[in-house]
């Protein structure tokens, strides 16, 4: 077998970014969600365009809402994080507690 490396029009292949950038900062901010004490993030969706972060989705506690926030403010490259987090109350239905 023979390498050759890659070039075209006996130019050298350039590799972009194999992630852009707004991948990388929502990727960056489901982790610290996900890894944060006081939030259950299962439920929540990040949308980022540009630095600014949209959290949307469901939470069972409504404290939550704001530590998902504040988490969020706290990643590098963060400039604006609009919250749209709503609160559902747990019922029976969707894993919630048992009535007695």
């Amino acid at each position: 077998m023979v390498f050759k490396h890659q070039h075209f029009h006996e130019t050298p292949a350039e590799v972009e970014a194999e992630f852009p950038p707004r991948a990388t900062l929502e990727s960056a901010v489901s982790d610290a969600l996900a890894s944060a004490g006081g939030v259950d993030a299962s439920d929540v969706t990040v949308i980022v365009k540009g630095g600014e972060v949209t959290l949307s989705g469901a939470v069972q506690v409504p404290e939550e809402i704001g530590r998902a926030e504040e988490v969020a403010r706290g990643v590098a490259g963060v400039t604006a994080v609009r919250n749209e987090i709503r609160h559902t109350a747990p019922s029976f239905f969707n894993g919630g507690p048992r009535p007695l």
